[in-house]
Order: structure tokens, then C-alpha cells, then sequence
């Protein structure tokens, strides 16, 4: 049984970590981020870590996303600005 538990948990692993690397759009790849940081804190509980796990948890899946997703806020492109001569 808990062999099969650590089985899905690594699939799932597997599975966000190359829908982050295959994303585009850094909005879904914070997104992909947090579900991977939620499959790792699974796997690290399973695997009897539940203080790494409880970590992963707080940083892997609620922090890190949430300053990626900030920065992408903050550096939005705006649309560029014609100067005085309609030049770029």
C-alpha cells in the first residue's frame, strides 16, 4: 500500500514538473509550481519527512508562487510609447 502511495506521489512529481518546464506563461508556470510544491510535500511525507514536507509546503507551494506571481504583476509589459517623430 504504501509502496503504490510513493508510486503516484512521484508520478504526479514527474508530471507538474514537466508541465512547468513545458509552460509558456509564467502566470500558469507559478501556478504548475504550486501544485509541484504540493506533490513534493506529499512524497516528502510519505517518505516519513513530515518537517521537510511541512516546509515544503509553506515555501515549495504557497510562497514562492505567490512572489513569482507579485514579480510577474510588477514587470508587466505595458505597450511601448511613440516619442514626438511617431519613432519608437
Amino acid at each position: 500500500m504504501a509502496e503504490a502511495v510513493v508510486v503516484v506521489a512521484l508520478l504526479l512529481v514527474a508530471g507538474a514538473a514537466t508541465a512547468a518546464v513545458v509552460n509558456r506563461d509564467p502566470v500558469r508556470q507559478a501556478l504548475v509550481l504550486s501544485v509541484l510544491g504540493t506533490a513534493l510535500a506529499v512524497l516528502f511525507t510519505v517518505d516519513q519527512a513530515p518537517d521537510v514536507g511541512l516546509s515544503q509546503l509553506a515555501v515549495g507551494s504557497a510562497l514562492t508562487p505567490l512572489l513569482i506571481m507579485l514579480a510577474v504583476r510588477k514587470v508587466k509589459r505595458r505597450p511601448a510609447e511613440t516619442g514626438e517623430d511617431g519613432e519608437e
